[in-house]
């Protein structure tokens, strides 16, 4: 058993171009199992039952791992038994009918409306550096685009005058609403500090030498001005993008116009935003209602 584990793992680096940790992944969660194999007396994957893979999963959720842990270790294990069945190794796939356990998604840690707008304060304006950044800032939470999609705008991607941005990832085009104060802070930066920080380039937005922004350079500056308006929470650019969703959505807007700005190809990503939405219908209603208060 431990060569075919060998042949796998070659076959995950050399022919599907695997990552080094994806490869020691799926090597610890098919180690691990083959131990579990070793112990019920089985020596020949050709031999092991879709029973047998039921009896692991029920063992490792009676060790208490994860759902997400035992998630991984079912496509694992999935993904090599349709390799040695593709292979010859063995005769039928015992993986058939396994269902991992379902993962319940929680609600990202997302910003209030005061931290957003306690963030958006911090540039002041008075140096084109902080122009810059405030349109940056402005157009990130507006739009609730990725930062590699925000470092990666090209000035024709935008039109302030139909109020819109046009932006892409994966080859996948979309349309985003840009909001007055976005709007405004835009006209200003490009109107009178863009021709001086970016030159020639066709990028939107560049660092101080004119040339392409990193995602790390406007992390560092995200992490200044949440540093000066006192936010504790660990900000990150993706928690940007997740307020401005749950924001949209606590706010009354519907799921598929919030899943077509943010570009998700699946509904169910986006339902996620409902959690907080139900939460403040239930503070809500619990203020509320005359009985909510009553004891049972």
């Amino acid at each position: 058993m431990n060569e075919l584990l060998e042949q796998y793992i070659e076959y995950l680096q050399n022919s599907k171009k695997s990552s080094d940790n994806t490869v020691q992944s799926y090597k610890r969660d098919l180690k691990k199992f083959m131990t579990f194999l070793e112990n019920q007396g089985i020596s020949d994957f050709d031999a092991v039952t879709n029973t047998d893979l039921r009896s692991y999963v029920l063992q490792m959720e009676g060790e208490h791992f994860s759902a997400s842990t035992v998630s991984r270790n079912v496509a694992s294990i999935r993904s090599f038994f349709l390799y040695l069945l593709s292979n010859g190794k063995v005769h039928s796939n015992p993986t058939e009918g396994i269902k991992p356990p379902k993962i319940e998604k929680k609600m990202p840690e997302i910003l209030t409306i005061d931290e957003i707008t306690l963030l958006l304060e911090q540039p002041t304006g008075k140096h084109p550096k902080e122009i810059r950044d405030k349109a940056m800032l402005e157009l990130l939470y507006a739009t609730g685009m990725r930062v590699t999609e925000l470092i990666s705008l090209k000035i024709d991607h935008l039109n302030l005058a139909m109020g819109f941005v046009s932006c892409e990832d994966r080859g996948k085009r979309r349309v985003i609403p840009i909001e007055r104060a976005a709007r405004f802070a835009l006209t200003n930066y490009i109107e009178n500090v863009r021709p001086k920080i970016c030159g020639d380039s066709d990028f939107l937005f560049t660092n101080l030498k004119g040339q392409e922004m990193t995602r790390q350079g406007f992390w560092k500056l995200l992490k200044v001005y949440a540093t000066k308006a006192g936010i504790q929470k660990d900000i990150t650019p993706h928690m940007i993008r997740h307020s401005f969703a749950a924001h949209l959505v606590n706010n009354g807007a519907d799921l598929v116009s919030v899943q077509e700005m943010l570009g998700h190809s699946d509904i169910s990503t986006t339902q996620i935003y409902l959690k907080g939405r139900q939460s403040k219908l239930r503070d809500v209603y619990n203020r509320a209602h005359p009985r909510a208060k009553q004891e049972a």
